[in-house]
């Protein structure tokens, strides 16, 4: 009896280039400090992009098997990665400082 090793070969890390990863990582971030998933206007909020920007993102994650969204269902987004498989929240992000007068 030949016996596959398929259930013994750890899944391979996600793909994903770096801009999709900051999504992704938002995705879990939202998630665990709400308890629901963001809406697409969070979204926008945090990464200063249009709405048909989050939008093409979030199907293409969904396209890539990286979430999973039910179509017209708001906050239905649901992470298909692994947390520890994410990068860093914000690390491909500008870091601005700005003096304040004291």
């Amino acid at each position: 009896m030949n016996q596959s090793f398929d259930q013994m070969t750890p899944a391979p890390p996600a793909s994903f280039t770096p801009k999709q990863g900051q999504y992704l990582a938002f995705i879990w971030a939202y998630t665990q400090i709400n308890g629901r998933a963001p809406a697409e206007a969070d979204f926008q909020r945090y990464f200063k992009v249009t709405a048909p920007s989050v939008h093409q993102m979030l199907k293409t994650l969904n396209k890539l098997g990286l979430i999973e969204k039910l179509p017209g269902v708001p906050r239905s987004i649901q992470m298909l990665v692994a947390p520890q498989e994410l990068p860093v929240l914000g690390l491909d992000q500008p870091v601005i400082i700005t003096a304040t007068g004291h």
